[in-house]
């Protein structure tokens, strides 16, 4: 029994599927994730033939790294437009540069790195460093208008990545085992001590939103087809596979995906596509109920899900 059920106010995720075998999915997914006593949505679809299987699609989670692919959207958009150049400078200096432990956030000396390239670190290895310096250029405001504008309403955009960890240190101090206690304890009572993962507060979204982006760029139908067309083989550089990726690993099929985490979030959206021609969106935005750093047993969850639900949307 998880905690959840123990505490006696387990959660029935409302599930969909266009027809019964992918509602027999959709709820067999829901059901492998509350086993594990993980709460959480998720949402795949057939870019092709709209099918779509899934449950909790339109509740608003915070995002954690996940919003780096609508930053990313607007900056290369920005770029398309002549309104920013791809080739300047950027110096970031790690005494001021944001928390993290990949690409210029775990750097020791100060560093001078291209838009363009900034880019690439932020989506292939998760670079908070390189996701603030962008926010320099292009900051969160502009970023969240410019969803408004693009019909983007299930997406906010409200803060700069390092403002996750201010706000965790505020609560917590240092002290991280203590950070992951509260955010496991408030998600049990639903009144979250950090700032960053209240959805009223956080970058937040739901999977039906961010599936619904990913149509969108895969598509070519938001932003102009340069700036879709280069974050799509961004998101294809990302080096993490351990979460949706990690049971469609053939050399028949393509990932693009983009992960995010922070304390007990465990997300990660993307497309599959095969070389028969089938091409499915996901979105996994999970909240495990333990303290727990480390938790593989959820990402091979998600990856039976990616796996599942990749096979049942397959024409």
């Amino acid at each position: 029994m998880s905690a959840v059920e123990a505490s006696g106010s387990r959660h029935r995720p409302v599930c969909v599927g266009d027809d019964g075998a992918l509602l027999d999915v959709a709820e067999a997914v829901a059901a492998d994730w509350a086993a594990l006593g993980v709460r959480g949505s998720f949402l795949a679809l057939n870019l092709d033939t709209g099918e779509r299987l899934g449950f909790d699609i339109d509740e608003s989670v915070p995002l954690a790294s996940v919003a780096k692919v609508p930053l990313a959207l607007v900056v290369l958009d920005r770029i398309a437009a002549g309104e920013l150049d791809a080739a300047r400078p950027v110096t970031v200096d790690p005494a001021r540069s944001s928390v993290g432990s990949t690409g210029l956030s775990a750097f020791r000396h100060p560093a001078t790195v291209a838009v363009g390239d900034l880019l690439l670190l932020m989506l292939s290895v998760s670079d908070n460093a390189a996701a603030d310096a962008l926010f320099d250029l292009v900051p969160v405001a502009e970023v969240d208008a410019r969803l408004r504008a693009w019909g983007c309403d299930g997406i906010r955009m409200r803060h700069r990545m390092n403002h996750m960890y201010e706000c965790a240190v505020g609560a917590a101090g240092n002290d991280f085992s203590l950070a992951l206690e509260l955010a496991v304890r408030d998600e049990r009572a639903g009144l979250p001590t950090i700032e960053t993962l209240d959805p009223a507060h956080a970058n937040a979204g739901s999977a039906a939103a961010l599936v619904g982006l990913l149509r969108r760029v895969w598509g070519d139908e938001i932003a102009v087809p340069g700036a879709t067309a280069e974050l799509r083989r961004l998101m294809g550089c990302q080096v993490f596979t351990q979460r949706l990726a990690c049971e469609l690993r053939a050399d028949s099929l393509r990932w693009s995906g983009k992960t995010g985490t922070f304390l007990h979030l465990r997300h990660e959206i993307g497309v599959v596509e095969a070389e028969s021609g089938d091409r499915v969106a996901m979105a996994a935005l999970t909240r495990a109920d333990r303290r727990a750093g480390l938790a593989p047993d959820i990402e091979l969850a998600m990856g039976a899900a990616a796996r599942d639900a990749f096979e049942a949307l397959r024409r």
